[in-house]
């Protein structure tokens, strides 16, 4: 019960737990539908998939546009909350970087059709990439310190670039199947390490 007569606000409500539940399920549904049909996977397959109907995700999500940008950000922060659970619970810091590379190339070659949606004029997408920078450039930052700290990796290594370059390689892996990004972006991380 809130005291009323000092003066303290309510605090906001927390979500219900089934709530959240679906929610969740949402989201996971819809990164998979967009794994296998772009973002513009139909909401009626997303909500088939979650095990709702079609009125909660609209109830969750009023637009395709908040479905993408909440997918999105949900996916960021599972990378970026991975960062600290594989440096505490890898042997080495370079098999965590190492681990945390192949999450964050997952990231990357899954997102059909994203780029282009990232590209619209849609307000909803405006801050997402100072976002993706903001929550995933310290992590692997923080990856690179403990390798170079443990003596693993040449030390000095811009967290940004090496994010950049991986995307790099990342690019068109989906339009070729000869070009195997994985193994490219593996070849990089080992390249990191000092010889002994």
């Amino acid at each position: 019960m809130t005291d009323t007569d000092s003066g303290s606000a309510q605090p906001a409500p927390q979500k219900r737990a089934d709530a959240r539940r679906n929610q969740q399920r949402l989201l996971d549904a819809a990164a998979a539908a967009f794994i296998t049909s772009g973002v513009d996977a139909p909401v009626r397959d997303i909500a088939t998939k979650a095990g709702v109907g079609v009125g909660t995700i609209y109830r969750h999500f009023p637009t395709r546009a908040d479905l993408i940008v909440a997918v999105y950000r949900h996916q960021v922060e599972a990378c970026a909350e991975a960062g600290p659970t594989l440096l505490t619970n890898s042997s080495t810091p370079h098999t965590a970087l190492a681990r945390w590379i192949n999450l964050f190339v997952d990231f990357l070659v899954t997102k059909h059709g994203l780029a282009e949606a990232l590209q619209s004029d849609d307000a909803a997408f405006e801050n997402l990439h100072a976002y993706f920078l903001d929550r995933l450039v310290p992590v692997c930052a923080q990856l690179l310190d403990a390798a170079a700290t443990a003596g693993e990796i040449v030390p000095d290594l811009d967290a940004y670039e090496l994010l950049r370059g991986v995307g790099n390689l990342c690019i068109g892996a989906g339009n070729d199947s000869r070009y195997d990004a994985r193994r490219l972006v593996a070849l990089l991380v080992a390249g990191l390490r000092l010889r002994q």
